[in-house]
This record gives structure tokens, sequence and C-alpha cells, in this order.
């Protein structure tokens, strides 16, 4: 009875020539079709960190223009670090998922207190800073230091699922991890993983329902009239003054009472923003 790829792998079996056929088709794609991003042109941690932050559930194009602008305002960790938290959300705005931008001022305070202001290479130091798992801490590791640590992303993924997985559905990461593992350049991660990327991405125009095949596939809410909507546009308001009870924001947003009270509630709670008598201000 054939093996499966999935089979093969497992026994370490995956032949050397199959390695090298894939690593060859997605290399001569990467040859005339790789994309071209600021975050690709620089070696520099702090703004591969700034990258990758942003690029959390959030597509390129969006974060292309936020992210110059950023590294412009705030060129190295001890320049974030000395920033108020209301002028990081001012330039944060039009992202989303502002939690991102207070991980960002926390992870910039304790490089700069504890490593001097250079980014740890390492994986497992990488994972105990603020907002960052092992994906990202994986994906800044080979990015900005051109080491080979194992990741998936949703391009990656694709890309697997395409070559690997194309007679399976509800496929894991957890079964997609060795092949990634397997196939990985280890001479030059930095280009296989921007080559696997710029491929996913061709795949997705070509079958854009592949990644429901995915065991990790949600469909996204509506973002529209969601608290997340409505918890930027507090944030938002609070970034332009400097301070707002709660009456001036249901009047300036036109939000019902009950919802600006539940999300000044919530984003006290996350350290977005402190409550001053009867008044809210940017922490």
């Amino acid at each position: 009875m054939k093996k499966s790829p999935y089979q093969m792998i497992k026994k370490n079996r995956l032949a050397t020539g199959v390695i090298r056929t894939f690593q060859k088709v997605i290399y001569n794609y990467y040859k005339t079709h790789r994309r071209a991003f600021p975050w690709r042109n620089t070696r520099n941690p702090y703004h591969i960190l700034v990258s990758e932050i942003m690029l959390q559930q959030t597509q390129t194009d969006r974060v292309i223009k936020k992210y110059t602008q950023f590294v412009t305002q705030f060129p190295d960790f001890f320049s974030l670090n000395r920033t108020l938290l209301q002028e990081i959300l001012r330039q944060w705005q039009g992202l989303g998922y502002n939690r991102r931008a207070v991980a960002l001022k926390n992870i910039a305070r304790i490089v700069v207190e504890q490593f001097q202001g250079r980014l740890p290479s390492s994986v497992e130091v990488l994972m105990t800073l603020p907002g960052i798992g092992k994906a990202t801490a994986s994906a800044i590791t080979a990015f900005a230091f051109n080491a080979p640590a194992v990741f998936i992303e949703t391009n990656i993924r694709t890309v697997f699922i395409h070559f690997f997985f194309q007679d399976k559905h509800t496929i894991k990461d957890c079964e997609i991890l060795p092949f990634v593992e397997k196939t990985l350049d280890a001479s030059n991660p930095r280009r296989w993983y921007y080559a696997l990327m710029d491929y996913g991405v061709m795949l997705k125009k070509l079958y854009p329902n592949m990644s429901r095949k995915s065991g990790h596939y949600r469909k996204q809410t509506p973002f529209k009239g969601s608290n997340r909507q409505m918890r930027g546009m507090i944030l938002k308001a609070l970034t332009a003054t400097t301070d707002a009870s709660e009456k001036e924001l249901i009047q300036t947003l036109h939000i019902s009472a009950e919802q600006i009270r539940k999300n000044l509630i919530q984003l006290e709670k996350e350290g977005f923003i402190k409550r001053t008598g009867k008044r809210f201000s940017i922490v």
C-alpha cells in the first residue's frame, strides 16, 4: 500500500529529490514574482519586530504606509520607550487591534531595561515578551537573524496544503509543521520564507477557498458594529484630546451609553485608559 506524504515524513523518508523539486518550484516563482516590502530591505531587528507585530491579522497593503511612518517617528526601542502611549496609538490608527500597539510599547520598555536596547535573537526569550507567541518569535528570528526557525503563517500554510495535503481536509498545523521543518532551506531561511509566502499569495488568488481546508480556519466576524469598532472609536477620540467624560464620548461618537460604558470598563481593565474622577484618558 502506497504511503501518504505525511506517513513518509513522519518516518523521515521524505525523499531528497522531492524536497529539492519542491524548493526549486518555490524559488523559480520567487525569482520573477517576488513582492517588494520595506521590511524586506532591512536587517534591523527593531524594524522587523515592528513589521511582524503590525502584520498580525492585518494585510500587507494596510501595513506598508503605517510601517514606514512608524519607524520614521520611532526609529528604535529607546525612542518608542520614551513616547507616551497616546502618541503611539495616534500613529497606530488605521491598523486596528490596538492592543498590539500597547504590546510594542511594553516590549520597548523591557528591551531597553533588560537587554540594553538590543532585541534578543532567541525564540524562547522572544516568547516571553508581550504579544509575541511562538510563530511570531520564530518569524522574527528567521527574518531579523536569518536563523532556521520553524513557523507557519497563513500563506505558508496554503503552500503546504496545496503540495502535500490535496486530498485531506481539516488539516492541523501540527501535521504541517514536520513538512515545514523538513523542507526548510537552512542556508537562507529568510529568503526561503519570503519565497514561500509569495507563492502562497499566488495560490490564494488561484484557489480562494483553499484556506477552508485548514483545521484552524475561522470565518472573520463583521467589523462594522462590533465591539472592536467601538473600542477603536473610543481610543481614537481619546487620543485626540487630553481627557473626556462618558457623557462627552456618547455625544461625540453617537454610541449608546450602555455600549460606551461596557467598552470603557474593558479598556481600563486592559490598560489602555485610566479613569480620573469621571474623566477618561489614555494611560
